[in-house]
């Protein structure tokens, strides 16, 4: 089971520049809107481009998707932990959360 965080510590984490942020929804979602500075990262891509888009095992990365309904970012995070990767958490509520929040996004 992967660890969560909540949208505040994911705030502040993001602030440091302490963590790298994963949406795990992809395509035309991503383009519209994302969590700043979040990078692309879909489950049927993770094996091949992980290696390249997260090449430090051990960084804080924290996967998100559309809300709490949404299993992409608990897939995500799992199989990054399966190939690796030491400190991965789910920010469960998703960019649905973010936005309510009143919090920013990125459009690609």
């Amino acid at each position: 089971m992967t660890a969560l965080i909540t949208r505040d510590d994911l705030v502040a984490a993001m602030e440091s520049d302490s963590v790298t942020v994963v949406d795990t929804l992809g395509g035309e979602y991503y383009a519209m809107q994302h969590l700043p500075g979040a990078i692309a990262l879909v489950r049927a891509d993770v094996d091949t481009l992980a290696p390249t888009l997260l090449p430090d095992l051990d960084a804080a990365i924290v996967t998100y998707c559309s809300n709490p309904a949404c299993p992409n970012s608990g897939q995500v995070a799992e199989r990054l932990t399966a190939l690796g990767y030491t400190n991965v958490r789910k920010y469960r509520e998703g960019i649905q959360d973010w936005t309510e929040a009143g919090l920013p996004v990125e459009a690609a």
